[in-house]
């Protein structure tokens, strides 16, 4: 039996089996068993307002009121796989929201950036009026903003989830490229705070950046990612769509940077899977797993490139009690493999502190610092977990 599409596992005709052998596995997966061991986390301190020690370089976070155990993450992971496959086989589709095709640009060189630039943005102006238009005034709002004088979108779609690839910095004169790959449920309606990471790092990245350094960072949103909870999020067929969509843009800020610029993926949830995918022989520098669930590789050297690789999970990262293992169920793959944080997959692992999923780019935090000194080339000042 071939292994199976997306669109196959939605089928009704799948569901019944599906299940069935979805709820063998999320038992055998999330019973108790051995652990890796997890240096356990400062009591917090009543004399210093109740927060736990916060890594050097990171500001304190307030102590949850209720500490988190193993057993309760285990088993909301549990009803979170099951969901996956059940919820979204009921759920009605959304109306799609109509917008114009994508601009048609130029090949993408430094002297045409402006061009396709503006080319975007009066795309996105369309794509609001049609929005609106479509009564959804919520993507049309998006899309307004897009349309913002002030904003760099090197490629915009607003049909169906829509896409967008933006810029911050001048990438024609930049030394020093960061891609964000974004993960989950991130669609223009959800676009600001993938937006707000790019900020951040651009933020610190022109705080941090040694003279003579010019730095852009690119907010890429180059495909349809899958939902939290969804099918496709347990498997690599939304990140095997998107890999070569990937590689395309890589060489197109090639173009438009030249030779001269390093270039750095960094890489959140989902968007890990996207990225090893598009790994092998991919012109950058540096890759950065960050909250990783697993890449579907086994090992780092799997990837087949020359870059360095990097990965790092927060402290109260809820991706840790992902099962990190890849099993067939019924002719589909579910799951990543290898915990890209472990020894075994033999990435350099460095320290992101006590934060949770969407922590990675908190400014304040040492992940933060940490992926800053990793796009600008700062390796030895990497704290490594």
């Amino acid at each position: 039996m071939g292994r199976k599409t997306g669109a196959e596992l939605a089928s009704p005709r799948s569901l019944r089996p599906t299940r069935r052998g979805l709820r063998a596995f999320v038992a055998r997966e999330t019973r108790p068993g051995p652990r890796a061991i997890v240096p356990p986390r400062a009591a917090p301190d009543p004399k210093k307002g109740g927060t736990r020690q916060a890594p050097a370089g990171e500001a304190p976070r307030p102590e949850p009121q209720r500490r988190r155990t193993h057993r309760w993450r285990r088993a909301a992971l549990a009803a979170l796989i099951t969901a996956a496959v059940v919820a979204p086989l009921s759920a009605a589709a959304r109306p799609q929201i109509p917008a114009p095709p994508p601009a048609t640009l130029a090949p993408l060189t430094a002297t045409t950036l402006d061009a396709a630039y503006k080319a975007n943005r009066t795309n996105a102006a369309e794509a609001s009026r049609m929005a609106a238009a479509h009564g959804d005034h919520k993507r049309a709002a998006a899309d307004r903003a897009m349309a913002s004088p002030t904003r760099h979108l090197l490629a915009y779609d607003g049909r169906g989830e829509g896409q967008a690839t933006e810029v911050f910095g001048d990438l024609a004169g930049a030394t020093r490229i960061a891609v964000l790959i974004p993960g989950s449920d991130t669609s223009l309606d959800t676009y600001d705070r993938f937006r707000a990471t790019a900020v951040a790092l651009h933020d610190r990245l022109l705080r941090q950046s040694p003279k003579g350094t010019r730095t852009a960072v690119v907010a890429w949103l180059g495909y349809k990612t899958p939902g939290t909870i969804s099918t496709t999020v347990l498997t690599t067929d939304r990140a095997d769509e998107a890999a070569p969509h990937l590689r395309e843009s890589i060489a197109e800020l090639r173009r438009a940077a030249g030779r001269k610029a390093d270039i750095s993926l960094l890489c959140h949830s989902y968007g890990t899977v996207v990225c090893a995918r598009a790994a092998p022989g991919l012109d950058v520098q540096d890759i950065a797993f960050v909250g990783s669930p697993g890449t579907g590789a086994d090992t780092a050297a799997a990837l087949h490139t020359r870059a360095r690789i990097w990965a790092a999970r927060g402290a109260d990262d809820w991706v840790e009690e992902v099962p990190h293992v890849r099993a067939d169920l019924f002719g589909w793959t579910v799951g990543f493999g290898t915990d890209p944080v472990s020894p075994a997959f033999g990435a350099r692992v460095f320290a992101a502190g006590s934060g949770g999923h969407s922590d990675y780019f908190r400014p304040g935090s040492i992940s933060l610092a940490n992926l800053t000194r990793i796009v600008l080339g700062d390796t030895k000042e990497v704290t490594r977990a």
